[in-house]
């Protein structure tokens, strides 16, 4: 069996963000970590692999130094590194980079695909379904466990308060989420191995049946009117009461004032 897993390398958001003046994230100028619900699915498709005997290939498109993240995929255990990075291929939005890796997928044989539901860096949970579109292959997403049973792939999707039970034949994509599994460290061996490994490197004329206006900041057809850091709030108002029922007088003036509470 051969699995595929698309990871993000994203801003690590402790650390603050910062922007560009096209309104596009500065990922040069920020400490970058692995993309959480990408690494469950990592994890996952590793205890396949455990189970199986699969293999499993890493795949991700960013900047060059995005093949940090390639390389602790392999210290976890995967087999192969794949970094898609070009100049064109910039300020893409899900749209634009659901249609590179999959041009770059394309090239490769696989049985099944795994993503995380999303990235920390955007939220919008569409890639992973983009690129399933994108491939013509069935795809589930929130999985929160993921089985193998002869030639289909068996997930709980999580659904609000419980999860629905689906099966797909492969080849088929399945979104992961952080909270499927706990992943691995990397090992000693695993590092060592992972800094001798070579990452094997794509740019835009790797990608297959991709057309260039479907490509970077200009073939995204989501635009960006503003972007900014996290809003801080003010200070607020500070009072002190002389008694609790004087407490008890603001704070409910406060409401009647806000229209709180059916006061």
């Amino acid at each position: 069996m051969k699995i595929i897993v698309c990871i993000k390398q994203v801003p690590d958001t402790k650390g603050g963000v910062k922007f560009n003046a096209d309104g596009t994230l500065d990922r040069g100028a920020m400490l970058a970590i692995m993309n959480p619900d990408d690494k469950a699915g990592l994890e996952a498709a590793l205890r396949l692999k455990d189970q199986y005997g699969a293999e499993v290939t890493v795949l991700t498109m960013g900047l060059p130094k995005a093949a940090d993240v390639l390389r602790e995929a392999i210290a976890m255990g995967a087999d192969k590194g794949i970094l898609v990075t070009d100049r064109v291929l910039g300020g893409a939005d899900t749209w634009a980079t659901s249609t590179t890796i999959a041009g770059a997928i394309r090239n490769l044989e696989y049985d099944l695909i795994i993503t995380g539901r999303q990235a920390i860096d955007g939220d919008t949970a569409q890639v992973g379904p983009q690129i399933a579109e994108h491939l013509g292959v069935p795809v589930i997403s929130y999985a929160q466990d993921i089985k193998i049973d002869g030639d289909k792939v068996v997930v709980q999707r999580q659904y609000d308060d419980r999860y629905h039970i689906l099966e797909a034949k492969m080849p088929c994509l399945v979104t992961a989420l952080a909270e499927l599994n706990d992943p691995r460290y990397m090992t000693p061996g695993g590092i060592f191995d992972a800094c001798a490994a070579e990452i094997t490197t794509w740019g835009r004329a790797d990608l297959k049946d991709v057309e260039d206006c479907n490509l970077g900041l200009a073939g995204s057809p989501t635009k960006i009117a503003k972007a900014s850091d996290k809003v801080r709030k003010g200070a607020g108002e500070k009072v002190t009461p002389d008694s609790p029922e004087d407490a008890v007088a603001y704070i409910v003036g406060k409401m009647k004032e806000k229209h709180l509470g059916g006061l």
